[in-house]
């Protein structure tokens, strides 16, 4: 009986998602683009993208009041990393209030060029203040109840911040990366992923890793991946390394009609010679697609149950 009502609580969470999906879709890429610059980096952008969804898709029915659904998406981002900041114990930084008009600021400044350093020079409130009032055009009201602060504060912000911005002689990120190397258990992997040999890929999976296609499924054995998502072997796909944003990755290529087109990009963590966490973000369409242009590759568009054309 226990089983039947979670299969049956499951199965309505999941036409919920969808429903929930449909009516957030045409803020979705905007929101990525925002998670990205408010973290400082793709990476930590895409975990606060996830977080911020799964929160806004869970928290949703303690909505009583007519809801905006963008502003509540970016409320939801906003606060969820504000918080995070707050726990791992990061100047949040104060927005003071002083006296200036208003009205928006007019100058030169280029606010999607100014992104790229915001996260290096202000902390994070400011950031989220920046962002959301000059690049993705919320009102003062809007920005100041996300942020919880008062309109005032945030019109101050915005014009100290900017003063700062126009004092720097570039605005060109210039930090230098390191290039990562890649873990022999990895390259193991990738032979026998192009190899199509799924016993061997198995064989360096350890018996408790967590699969999760982000967004999608979660496995959290390696028996539940055997009787599901390998269920029917391997996607027979070919498979190359590439470095991501300063992170090794495993790209899978499908062949277009003009050329090899991203199908899935994938993760792994290794501890004693055992793969214990796989993660792939086959149904992460603006994490693929930001991917696809850094790596200089189209994104497949069509392909199973997802269909992004």
């Amino acid at each position: 009986m226990k089983e039947n009502t979670m299969k049956t609580f499951a199965e309505k969470n999941r036409e919920l998602s969808t429903e929930f999906n449909t009516m957030i879709k045409e803020f979705k890429d905007g929101l990525w683009r925002y998670c990205r610059y408010l973290t400082g980096s793709p990476w930590d952008g895409e975990d606060l993208f996830q977080d911020t969804m799964l929160k806004a898709f869970g928290g949703f029915y303690q909505r009583w009041h007519p809801t905006n659904p963008k502003a509540y998406l970016y409320r939801m981002a906003t606060t969820t990393w504000i918080d995070q900041c707050r726990k791992e114990k990061r100047n949040l930084g104060l927005l003071e209030e002083c006296e200036v008009p208003k009205v928006d600021f007019a100058d030169d400044l280029e606010a999607e060029e100014a992104m790229t350093i915001l996260f290096e020079l202000f902390p994070p409130r400011q950031v989220a203040v920046f962002l959301l009032k000059e690049v993705f055009r919320f009102d003062a009201k809007e920005v100041a109840g996300m942020v919880r602060t008062t309109q005032g504060a945030v019109y101050a912000t915005i014009r100290r911040m900017k003063e700062k911005l126009h004092e720097r002689p570039s605005l060109k990120n210039t930090s230098k990366s390191v290039e990562p190397v890649s873990h022999p258990i990895i390259q193991t992997y990738l032979k026998a992923l192009n190899e199509g040999d799924i016993e061997a890929v198995l064989s360096l999976i350890s018996e408790e890793a967590n699969n999760e296609a982000v967004l999608g499924f979660q496995e959290y054995s390696k028996k539940e991946m055997r009787s599901g998502s390998m269920k029917y072997g391997l996607p027979g796909m070919r498979a190359e390394e590439h470095i991501l944003w300063g992170r090794n990755v495993i790209v899978l290529f499908a062949e277009g009609g003009h050329g090899p087109e991203i199908h899935d990009i994938q993760y792994q963590e290794v501890e004693n010679g055992k793969i214990v966490h796989h993660i792939s973000y086959y149904f992460r369409k603006e994490f693929i697609f930001a991917a696809a242009e850094e790596l200089g590759f189209k994104p497949q568009t069509d392909k199973p149950v997802v269909d992004w054309v």
